[in-house]
């Protein structure tokens, strides 16, 4: 097999899907805004076609999850056209997200377009979906502990998985034969948000209160419901626990290495 693209290889996932994939001995072309050997634009196109010349396998890691905007469309119908245009592309392999279709939040919107489009696309497809890594958790919560009483949203259960695991999943799927949806992932174990809150501040030495605040509107409601959960596919196998204890120690030793 030729080379495999990664959109998004610099990010936290696809940068272990990258690492991986060259583990496997395979040749990865990562693309980026500024990268030295393949400069992509997603937005406009520039350089795709360069790119996938005499690709078979595209991981398509990038994502914007900021505002409401149509940003992860536009990629990848660009990212579409150019697999097109190179003839050779016979499997995009697409990251999505447990719950894309029941919770009405503007990124998991965006997620859902991206998957009907590929999908209408006509090329060869995979689609992964899998429940918030656990760097999400801990990227809310170190949001709200830099207030002196950490706010949470209330009574919203999650089931975050190792990124890790995940990158290793998509690795396995960037392969020329295209699986179309294939089964969700999920972490371990379902807790509050509140709950791994505050283990994930106890981990990382913090002394904060987590205070369960109720929110407002569909999409709250939506996540108290837990559409965005996966029970029968609690395949994963590091808990949160074990990722806070590893984020501890890396803080503690951080803290260590400059006294």
């Amino acid at each position: 097999m030729g080379a495999i693209v990664v959109t998004g290889g610099t990010g936290t996932l696809g940068s272990l899907v990258a690492e991986r994939l060259r583990s496997a001995g395979q040749e990865v072309r990562v693309l980026s805004r500024h990268a030295p050997d393949h400069p992509v634009d997603l937005q406009d196109g520039t350089g795709l076609d360069a790119a996938l010349a005499g690709v078979e396998v595209v991981v398509h890691c990038a994502s914007n999850t900021r505002g409401a905007g149509k940003g992860d469309d536009v990629a990848a119908g660009r990212l579409v056209e150019a697999a097109r245009r190179a003839g050779t592309v016979r499997n995009i392999v697409y990251i999505s997200i447990v719950g894309v279709d029941a919770v009405p939040l503007a990124y998991y919107k965006r997620k859902l377009r991206v998957e009907r489009l590929l999908e209408a696309s006509g090329l060869g497809v995979t689609i992964l979906r899998t429940t918030q890594f656990h760097d999400l958790v801990a990227m809310v919560t170190d949001t709200a502990a830099k207030l002196p009483v950490a706010p949470i949203p209330k009574g919203v259960p999650v089931q975050p998985i190792a990124v890790g695991e995940v990158a290793t999943r998509m690795a396995e799927l960037a392969v020329p034969t295209p699986a179309g949806r294939v089964p969700d992932m999920g972490g371990p174990q379902i807790r509050t948000l509140p709950d791994l809150a505050r283990v994930y501040l106890r981990a990382t030495g913090r002394n904060r209160r987590v205070l369960p605040v109720p929110l407002a509107g569909r999409t709250y409601a939506a996540f108290r419901r837990g559409g965005h959960l996966t029970p029968s596919h609690a395949v994963g196998r590091e808990t949160f626990d074990q990722f806070a204890a590893r984020r501890g120690a890396a803080v503690g030793g951080e803290a260590g290495s400059r006294t």
